[in-house]
């Protein structure tokens, strides 16, 4: 847990395959499970929290590929240190288009 702006960006752009300047908050878990930092562009500038737990350790809701998507609102959870983050789905899965358009007929 030792690496800052530069590296973790370069963790993102390079081994993750994504952009940091997207908006995107990027977590970073170290491996006792008891440190956390998150990683963000906000428009002007990259920011850098972290949250060192003084009891406990954060879940691992990641898959042994060492990844994971969160909504905000699960992330939060995550730093609140729930458990269920990971475990069960807490966010209804994303709308599609097609789910947008009701076929003729089906009101009738």
């Amino acid at each position: 847990m030792r690496k800052s702006y530069d590296t973790l960006s370069g963790v993102v752009r390079h081994q993750m395959g994504s952009d940091v300047l997207s908006g995107d908050l990027y977590l970073f878990v170290g491996k006792d499970l008891r440190r956390a930092k998150v990683l963000y562009f906000d428009g002007t500038g990259l920011c850098l929290f972290q949250k060192r737990l003084s009891t406990g350790r954060f879940p691992a809701p990641w898959e042994s590929g060492g990844r994971a998507e969160m909504t905000q609102s699960e992330l939060a959870l995550f730093l609140e240190g729930s458990r269920l983050v990971g475990r069960q789905p807490l966010s209804p899965p994303a709308l599609a288009v097609q789910d947008m358009f009701v076929a003729p007929g089906q009101f009738a």
